[in-house]
């Protein structure tokens, strides 16, 4: 992509912040005996050029350009968050905590940290994409990895196995938790922190990306007393965040509602949130043994990993309660094929099953930049059938709206499936084709939602490429 001629490395990018990079209008281009070199397109350079080098203490170089160009340096390199974010990211004593607050600022989803024989790369995942941002000299990494273990409080003498932590990170206003994975390999630890958000203000059904006709049919599902809802997708694909926007709309005063996860990602108050803890024998089935004798209406599982603990939550859900939970399938369908290898019998699961969902979520194409094109037969798998009216789509450019990407946020696309009277009998009967049931039913299959989207310009063509083959 284009962006890609515009990109400068990390060890460049960490010169300066975000901040003064778009304050001062430079972006540092290359360094040697000589100074630090950046492109500007203030003029005259003598007035910039006396305040950088008080500024930055360093021998500063200034090469003109225009502004376009250097808009282009900006927004593909630097970005500026919603809150404030540090004011210089060299490595300095206090960079772990800058790095928190400025991936927190940026809208980061998870930070990886990662050794190399000559250094460490610190990567953010922006929109599903991951991101490199900053460098660390792989001399000062251990002392990095001890002061993350320190926090989340894992064992700094342990650096042979695994380990799961958790940090809060208070500034201010603000309060948020990260949840921390460290992993040896062969350089050092590669450490891995998800940013979990305790806001659930903007965590709505409606605004997720289910249609109309999907959203209620979603809600008759869960406004069911007893069964179960199982939402299926990949690791990332916003299946806890479509789960706790289900327990927001179902949690009222005359509800008692129970969740175990690993790990709690948001707070609700007024729910009953409880911590896996596999260490000590706190697992998915033993906590849905001890939360049916805890009176609940509602029980939330973080996730369905194997037959004990999908017994249990049918075994929940046939003495009366109501069941959430996820699973990792491709499809609604394969949901339930999923179970019945998993040992589960048909039976049960025709009888207990209210509703499978999948999802995925993809990015949308930034309004601002996206280009309506000539549909190119040649950009879609060979096996796929074109339909006659579909002869444009759109394709991302790059602006400086959208960091020159040329997507802008993403969207969650949804396959519902109810467990009808129809559905059951075929669950039964283990009739595991049920291509001409969908048509019937006019229900949307995940492939189907893509390519409407494609279709609309609200994504592109490679974003949803992996679902058009199936």
């Amino acid at each position: 992509m284009q962006e890609e001629m515009f990109r400068i490395s990390s060890n460049l990018q960490q010169k300066i912040s975000s901040e003064q990079a778009f304050h001062y209008r430079i972006v540092p281009v290359s360094e040697d005996e000589k100074g630090l070199l950046f492109k500007t397109d203030v003029r005259p350079l003598d007035g910039l050029l006396a305040e950088l080098n008080i500024v930055l203490d360093t021998d500063v170089l200034l090469e003109p350009c225009d502004s376009e160009e250097l808009e282009r340096y900006l927004t593909t390199n630097y970005r500026i968050g919603t809150k404030n974010t540090s004011s210089t990211l060299g490595y300095t004593n206090d960079f772990l905590e800058k790095i928190l607050h400025n991936a927190k600022g940026l809208g980061s989803s998870d930070i990886h940290f990662e050794p190399y024989e000559t250094r460490c790369r610190v990567r953010y995942r922006l929109d599903g994409k991951l991101l490199e941002q900053y460098s660390i000299p792989i001399g000062d990494y251990p002392t990095m990895v001890n002061k993350v273990k320190i926090r989340a409080n894992l064992d700094i003498a342990e650096k042979r196995l695994p380990q799961d932590g958790r940090i809060t990170v208070k500034n201010g206003t603000d309060e948020f938790d990260i949840r921390v994975s460290t992993l040896p390999t062969l350089f050092g630890e590669k450490i891995v922190l998800r940013i979990l958000s305790r806001d659930t203000g903007s965590v709505e059904l409606a605004q997720l990306g289910f249609s109309e006709k999907e959203l209620e049919r979603y809600r008759e599902g869960i406004k069911k007393p007893n069964g179960i809802v199982l939402i299926s997708g990949p690791t990332g694909s916003g299946k806890t965040t479509t789960l706790y926007a289900t327990l927001k709309l179902l949690n009222t005063e005359d509800t008692n509602v129970l969740t175990i996860e690993d790990p709690i990602e948001y707070t609700l108050e007024g729910i009953n949130q409880m911590q896996l803890k596999e260490n000590i024998g706190l697992d998915f089935a033993s906590s849905l043994r001890t939360f049916l004798r805890q009176d609940p209406d509602i029980i939330m599982v973080g996730e369905i990993r194997d037959v004990k603990t999908a017994n249990m939550a049918i075994r929940a859900a046939l003495t009366g309660h109501l069941v959430l939970s996820t699973i990792h399938t491709n499809s609604a369908w394969g949901t339930i094929s999923r179970l019945i290898d998993m040992g589960v019998p048909p039976f049960l699961i025709a009888s207990t099953l209210n509703m499978s969902v999948a999802q995925r979520l993809i990015r949308k194409l930034c309004n601002n930049c996206k280009q309506k094109v000539a549909l190119d037969k040649d950009l879609l798998p060979k096996q796929f059938t074109v339909p006659k009216e579909w002869t444009h789509h759109f394709k991302p450019v790059g602006c400086p709206k959208c960091h020159q990407t040329g997507y802008a946020g993403r969207k969650a696309i949804y396959e519902i499936l109810p467990v009808d009277s129809d559905l059951s009998t075929a669950i039964k009967q283990n009739r595991l084709e049920i291509d001409d049931y969908l048509k019937k039913r006019h229900i949307a299959t995940l492939r189907s939602n893509a390519i409407e989207m494609v279709q609309q310009g609200i994504t592109s063509i490679d974003e949803v490429y992996s679902l058009l083959i199936n």
